[in-house]
Formats: structure tokens, C-alpha cells, sequence
């Protein structure tokens, strides 16, 4: 699918984001066909940096960032500022990750790309929200995920002290998907004649938005709601208590099977009935497993029925499990590593990974496109860009004139001189 006929070709959306959330939600607007100007300072957004392979090359950045143009400019400088004034001038969208002050200074905040450009959709990550008394607190994912309650979701008996489930960047990356939707609906709403909105999303609600069908209160809550820093003996409780519950439920978890891992899930009740005639096993608590239990011998005969569950499936192999699941419209699946899925068909064929010839690396495999737009999953137009690579052409000012903006020269490591010849010699 070309360019042109993605749903958001012809919108202009300027990226002043860094590391991971503003960017993600731009590479996926990127997808759906907007042309995305990654605004950085000359040193770069400081993800380039992160575990880098080289002088400002970091893999971790060409996974947010792919399909992007980049313009470098000092904010600091009047110059800097007046050029980016002209690019709002010309943009649909700007997204940003700045605190406030900072936003101002640089003419970002909401009033100032308002003047500039009045029909400019206006979209900023914050950590913990404008307002409040962490309003101007310095935040990344953990800290908003600590603050948020979610850090304390997956506690484990054995763990010394709370962590972030698989290390995932939970609160960062929803934040991201949340940005995405707060574009998108002032997009929409300016072409049926509104003003044009100024969206504000925090990683600290994006972390409450993960959690939202357990952050629930009905009435009068009897527990308290001590404030108090957390201690090692209220980690442990609740690593005890998410354990304790997820022992007794049978019906959504991972069992061992005679040669490998099984995962298993049965939401409603019917699902539940046909999966106990295949066991050969009885439930008196098909109805509502979730539910704590009575009493202690209730959880002792709930524990001892997920034993026999166990005990069933690592009778038979995997693939025997998946194929008698599956007749009988069973959801299960294998569990699978995520470096083999770069060539797993069902991820290929749908377009979820796809390969960019990276300048100075080669080829590259990263995430595809999550959008399929009339059947097809179109792949990103380029790959993530070298540090200022298009500051002449979006500017207006040919290359080496006085005052251009330039893209300082980053020395190229001996071991990407050696990819980028490899690379040569393939075709790249």
C-alpha cells in the first residue's frame, strides 16, 4: 500500500518526544500514514544513546523511531525556536514529553502552538499529570508504575523487593497508545470544524489505565488506606495473596506438559464444562472460580483440584493437547520465546515483523506495522533516520548555506565499518 493511500496521509505530525512513549505513539501514527518530523536537540534523543552499538545508533531507538524524518534543533537558541515556530506553522499535530517550564521556554506548551499554528492538534506525555503535588516531579516508567500501584501487580513470594513484570515498560508503552488515540480524536474533531484540542496523557494514568478492572471501589472501603511508605511485611502479604489466588484458579494459567508448556483459558463457564469432560475431572466450582474461597479446607480441596489439572496434562505431549483443545473450542496455545517469532508464519504472513535496511547497519527486523489498512499491513516507508538527516529539506534552506542546520558528524565505529561493508556486498 502506498503512502498516499494510508488514512492519514497528507497530516504532518512534529515528534519532540524522547525515549519511549511520545515516540511510539508517533511511529503508529507513522503507520497509518502521517508524515512524522522527529524534532531532536543536536545531541540527539537521549534513546539513540541507550545501550547503543554505536556513536548515537542504539537498536532500542530504531524500534520506536523507524519511518521518521529527522530535523535537529537547539531549542535553547532563538534561532532554534524560530524554526521550529515555522515547522508548527506547516504541522497538523505536535507531540511532546517536556515538563511544563520547560515546554514553555522552548514554545511548546499549549498556548504557544496554539498562536503558532491554531489548527495544530497539541498532545503532551507528562509523568504523574499537571496538576497536583507531583506535578513537576521527574518520572519514567518504574517510578510510574512504583507510584501507580502497578509494580506491586505480579509480586512474587520470592521477590526481595518489587520489580516490573518481564521488565516490560507497561506505563510508557499504553502511555504511547493513549497519545496515539489523543491525535487521532483531535484530528477528527478539528475536520468537523472544532477547535483544535490540547491532549494531555500521563504515564501515571496510563499505569492506572493497565490496571482498570482491578481499580475498583464499591462504597465504603474497610481497608485502610494508609499512606505510609510500603514495608518488606506488606510485600510479602501481597506477594502471598496474588499467589494464593493465582493457585487456586485452574481454568487461566500455564501448565507443564509431558515435552513442553501449555497456556490455558477458559473465561465462561461453558468453556470450563467441556474442558472438565476432557480431563475426566469435577468441579463444584466451574461457576466462579475467581471467587475466594470459604474457608480453609475449601482452599486446601481448590488447591488440590489445580494438582490434578497439572497432573492430567503432563500426561501428553503438547501437540496432543492443542489439537483435542482446539476440536472442542478450547483457547490454548504453546508458549513460545520472542526471538523465534521473527520467523514464526503467523507473525510473517500478518505483518507484525518486517526488514529495514538500516544506513551504515544493513538489514534490520523489528516490529511491523499492528494496522492492517484494506488487507494489508504496509511496511514502513524508511528506516529510523540518522541524527538531523532531513533538517535541509524540511526547513526550507539548501544544504551548506549559512545558518543550515546540520547533523554533527558522528564518528563510525570499526565494528559498524565492518557491517555497513557486509551490508554493501549484500545489496543494502
Amino acid at each position: 500500500m502506498r503512502l498516499a493511500d494510508r488514512p492519514l496521509a497528507g497530516v504532518r505530525v512534529l515528534d519532540y518526544a524522547q525515549y519511549v512513549a511520545g515516540p511510539f505513539a508517533t511511529m503508529l501514527l507513522g503507520d497509518l500514514g502521517a508524515d512524522v518530523v522527529k524534532v531532536e536537540p543536536p545531541t540527539g534523543d537521549a534513546w539513540r544513546h541507550y545501550n547503543p552499538h554505536a556513536p548515537g545508533e542504539s537498536t532500542w531507538f530504531y524500534a520506536l523511531n523507524r519511518g521518521k524524518r529527522s530535523v535537529t534543533l537547539d531549542l535553547k537558541t532563538e534561532e532554534g525556536r524560530a524554526a521550529s515556530a515555522r515547522l508548527i506553522a506547516g504541522a497538523d499535530a505536535v507531540v511532546h514529553n517536556m515538563p511544563p517550564e520547560r515546554a514553555a521556554r522552548f514554545g511548546l506548551d499549549r498556548e504557544s502552538v496554539r498562536a503558532a499554528n491554531p489548527r495544530a492538534v497539541w498532545s503532551c506525555v507528562t509523568a504523574f499529570g499537571t496538576e497536583g503535588p507531583d506535578a513537576g516531579r521527574l518520572g519514567y516508567d518504574i517510578i510510574a508504575q512504583a507510584l501507580s500501584g502497578l509494580l506491586m501487580a505480579d509480586a512474587r513470594p520470592e521477590d526481595a523487593v518489587p520489580r516490573r513484570s518481564g521488565g516490560i515498560a507497561m506505563a510508557d508503552l499504553t502511555a504511547g497508545l493513549l497519545t496515539c488515540i489523543s491525535v487521532l480524536a483531535g484530528v477528527a474533531g478539528r475536520e468537523r470544524g472544532r477547535q483544535a484540542p490540547g491532549v494531555e496523557v500521563s504515564l501515571l494514568g496510563a499505569a492506572l489505565a493497565v490496571q482498570v478492572q482491578r481499580f475498583v471501589r464499591i462504597g465504603d472501603s474497610e481497608e485502610a488506606t494508609d499512606s505510609g511508605p510500603l514495608t518488606a511485611a506488606e510485600l510479602d502479604r501481597t506477594a502471598r495473596t496474588t499467589a494464593g489466588a493465582d493457585r487456586l484458579e485452574p481454568y487461566y494459567r500455564c501448565y507443564r506438559t509431558a515435552d513442553s508448556f501449555l497456556a490455558l483459558a477458559c473465561l465462561n463457564t461453558a468453556q470450563r464444562r467441556r474442558l472438565l469432560g476432557i480431563l475426566g475431572l469435577d468441579d463444584p466450582w466451574v461457576a466462579d472460580p475467581q471467587a475466594a474461597p470459604a474457608d480453609e479446607a475449601e482452599r486446601a480441596a481448590r488447591a488440590a483440584l489445580v494438582d490434578r489439572f497439572a497432573a492430567v496434562f503432563a500426561t501428553r505431549p503438547l501437540d496432543h493437547w492443542l489439537s483435542v483443545l482446539a476440536k472442542h473450542d478450547i483457547p490454548s496455545g504453546d508458549v513460545r520465546l520472542l526471538n523465534r517469532l521473527f520467523d514464526d508464519r503467523q507473525v510473517t504472513v500478518n505483518g507484525l515483523v518486517q526488514t529495514v535496511r538500516q544506513p551504515g547497519v544493513g538489514p534490520v527486523q523489528l516490529l511491523g506495522n499492528v494496522f492492517k489498512i484494506d488487507g494489508t499491513a504496509a511496511p514502513a516507508a524508511r528506516p529510523a533516520p540518522r541524527l538531523g538527516e532531513h533538517s535541509a529539506e524540511l526547513l526550507g534552506e539548501p544544504a551548506g548555506t549559512p545558518g543550515a542546520f546540520k547533523a554533527p558528524e558522528t564518528p563510525e565505529a570499526p565494528g559498524v565499518r565492518q557491517l555497513r561493508h557486509t551490508a554493501e556486498r549484500n545489496g543494502a
